[in-house]
């Protein structure tokens, strides 16, 4: 009777192997199927079931487009908490967890680094970090974003997934909005391509700035895209919308984008846009 052991009047296996599933499944809430992680990872967080596309972080993104060997600029810049704002807890607090859980000093991943043969500026915006939200931060680094596309020609990629302005810092996150399109205007008036790409969800500030200001808008598949969100405009109108008011097909169909392209299909897509795109600007 080798295989237990008495302790405490309870008999335990000494010898049996447990094996830990915690962790190892997540649920699609597109189709409420139980999904192995490691294979929704390899199929880059879409759900191989369903076509659900999953949020990942600015890191993912980043890695996912570029080639290897891009390098992350842009990287120093912290919120100074210009109104020293409280709400249910202090501006500053939730700076700090947001820090501490995404290893982000904001909501917002500025890289240099090649897409396909295209040398671009890749700008990636990270939903963790206080829900993708603009502050000063943001719109300064996609301001360095855009400067730096300007003084090397090379094109400029925003992926946007955002809830929009961070309220957090009033009207300096407000200022973000005219600062940045600034930029893009000065961008289209040096002929230098800059790309949008809409992820879930682009709303508020960021979908009324720089997310529908691209030569190409592209959005991914479901992706929520809008200004305010579909119960407030209801209450406003006090009308009920039409099915998938608000998403990347919808928008398609009625002209506000370009194309909705999948994931995997994505980074292809952009190299051919950007192939048509420097050589009609030679």
């Amino acid at each position: 009777m080798s295989w237990f052991k008495r302790d405490e009047n309870e008999i335990e296996p000494t010898g049996e192997k447990r094996v830990r599933t915690e962790g190892l499944w997540t649920k699609c809430d597109g189709c409420s199927q139980t999904i192995f992680k490691a294979e929704l990872e390899s199929n880059l967080h879409v759900c191989p079931k369903c076509g659900k596309h999953f949020k990942i972080s600015a890191r993912d993104r980043i890695e996912s487009l570029l080639e290897p060997g891009f390098q992350l600029v842009d990287t120093e810049l912290r919120s100074t908490d210009p109104l020293n704002f409280v709400d249910l807890k202090p501006y500053k607090a939730r700076l700090e967890k947001a820090q501490m859980d995404t290893g982000l000093n904001d909501a917002i991943l500025n890289a240099i680094g090649r897409l396909g043969e295209h040398d671009v500026v890749l700008s990636a915006m990270e939903y963790a970090f206080i829900g993708g939200s603009m502050g000063a931060v943001v719109g300064e680094t996609i301001a360095r974003a855009a400067d730096r596309s300007l003084s090397t020609r090379h094109p400029l990629i925003i992926v946007a997934a955002s809830g929009g302005a961070r309220m957090m810092e009033g009207i300096v996150s407000l200022m973000q909005l005219a600062k940045i399109s600034t930029c893009l205007a000065q961008m289209d008036d040096a002929k230098i391509p800059y790309i949008s790409v809409l992820t879930d969800p682009t709303t508020g500030g960021v979908t009324a700035s720089f997310a529908m200001l691209g030569d190409l808008n592209v959005a991914e598949p479901g992706a929520l895209i809008g200004f305010a969100g579909p119960r407030v405009i209801e209450q406003t109108i006090r009308q009920k919308l039409p099915e998938g008011f608000q998403r990347s097909e919808f928008l398609l169909e009625h002209g506000m984008l370009d194309a909705v392209v999948p994931r995997k299909e994505l980074k292809g897509y952009l190299v051919r846009a950007l192939d048509f795109m420097q050589h009609s600007g030679d």
